[in-house]
């Protein structure tokens, strides 16, 4: 089964992020496709890359870009509500891209499911 994914919650603001990355990791390990993951709302704050969590604290942008590289996941974040919190390509962590809502809309047609997560 292909799984597309959508996040519209910040990574430390609730339990969104993680719950959407353990699904992710679940799915696959099932042997089911997570095509794609993207970041809305203040979902985008996933992915910046100056994210520094305590040591003894999970590192969720890390964990997300280690899923990209080593599942080929696409983790696209939002251009729109990117630039109105300030998150350009150029705070990106690697694995990352900014793109327009055209690609969560393909995503939701090419995937059997879109699973969202976060209000």
């Amino acid at each position: 089964m292909k799984f597309a994914v959508l996040i519209n919650e910040g990574p430390y603001q609730h339990q969104a992020s993680d719950s959407a990355y353990l699904f992710c990791r679940a799915a696959i390990a099932a042997g089911h496709q997570v095509t794609r993951v993207f970041f809305y709302h203040d979902g985008v704050y996933n992915a910046i890359k100056f994210a520094e969590p305590p040591q003894d604290d999970r590192n969720i942008v890390k964990r997300w870009s280690k899923l990209a590289e080593e599942h080929g996941v696409d983790l696209v974040v939002c251009v729109a509500a990117g630039l109105r919190r300030g998150v350009k390509e150029e705070v990106l962590a690697p694995g990352f891209r900014i793109s327009g809502l055209g690609q969560l809309i393909e995503a939701g047609i090419e995937a059997d499911r879109l699973v969202t997560f976060g209000d």
